[in-house]
C-alpha cells in the first residue's frame, strides 16, 4: 500500500517508520509542531530520517495546542515530572486528545495525496498514561477514518502489542541509529535521563540487550514502576 507515516523523530517511530517501508510504500511523513517542550529536539531527527529515505517530510504547526490545552508536556505548561513512566504523575503529560487530533489532520492529508493508509507507532507501554494510545480508541479511529475517506484509509499500528523493549530490539535488527532519535520531554540539549520517557527509553535498551547510544544527564538507578503494571 502507499502510506503516510506520523513521524514525531522519537524512537517508536523512527522503528516504525522502517519497519513499514519493508512491506508499503512510504509516500510522505508527517511530523506535528504543537509547542510540546521537546519537538525542537525530535523534529529535526524526523526530517533527517525522511529525507535519508528519500521520503516527503511535512511539519505541521498546530500552535493552538499550546495556546489553549492544558498539558505539562507543553511549553505554556508546567514542569516536566521525574519519574517511572507509568506512574500516576505521568498523567501530567497527556495532550487531551492529541493522537485524536493528529489522526484526522493525517487521514486528509494522506486521502489528499492518494495514499492508503496511516501508520502510527502507539505501543503498549503508552496504554497506561495515554487513552488515545489505546487499542480501543485505535480502534475507533480506524473505523472512522475508513468510513469518513472515499479512500477508504486505513489506519496501520505495527506496535500496538509491542512494548517499548521490543521495539528496541526491532530497531537493532532494522540497523537504527538510535542516537539520531529524541525521546526525552524536558526539551534541553542533552537526555536528562530521570523523566519518564528518559527512564522508559533506559530501560527498554536494557531489558533489550541493545547498547544504549543516548547522553544523558544522568543516570540514576532505574525506579520500579507501579506494582500492578
Amino acid at each position: 500500500m502507499k502510506i503516510v507515516v506520523l513521524l514525531s523523530g522519537g524512537m517508536d517511530s523512527v522503528t516504525a517508520f522502517y519497519e513499514v517501508a519493508q512491506e508499503h510504500k512510504v509516500v510522505a511523513a508527517l511530523s506535528f509542531d504543537y509547542g510540546s517542550k521537546h519537538n525542537a529536539n525530535e523534529i529535526p531527527f524526523a526530517k533527517l530520517h525522511a529525507e535519508r529515505a528519500g521520503v516527503p517530510h511535512q511539519v505541521i504547526k498546530l500552535d493552538f495546542i499550546n495556546e489553549l490545552f492544558a498539558s505539562d508536556l507543553l511549553k505554556s505548561g508546567g514542569d516536566i515530572p521525574d519519574g517511572h513512566y507509568a506512574e500516576e504523575n505521568m498523567i501530567r503529560t497527556v495532550v487531551p486528545f492529541r493522537n485524536g487530533i493528529m489522526l484526522s489532520i493525517a487521514c486528509g492529508f494522506a486521502e489528499s495525496v492518494e495514499a492508503e493508509a496511516l501508520a502510527i507507532a502507539a505501543h503498549s507501554g503508552d496504554h497506561a498514561v495515554y487513552p488515545d494510545c489505546r487499542e480501543p480508541f485505535m480502534q475507533s479511529m480506524a473505523t472512522a477514518m475508513k468510513e469518513g475517506t472515499y479512500a477508504r484509509i486505513e489506519l496501520l499500528r505495527p506496535f500496538i502489542a509491542m512494548d517499548k523493549t521490543a521495539i528496541a530490539r526491532r530497531g537493532s535488527e532494522l540497523g537504527i541509529d538510535f542516537a539520531e532519535t529524541w525521546s526525552c520531554y524536558k526539551g534541553g540539549s542533552t537526555h536528562c535521563g530521570t523523566c519518564g520517557t528518559c527512564i522508559e527509553r533506559r530501560e527498554a535498551f536494557l531489558l533489550a540487550g541493545v547498547t544504549d547510544p543516548t547522553d544523558y544527564l544522568a543516570t540514576p538507578p532505574i525506579p520500579e514502576g507501579p506494582a500492578d503494571h
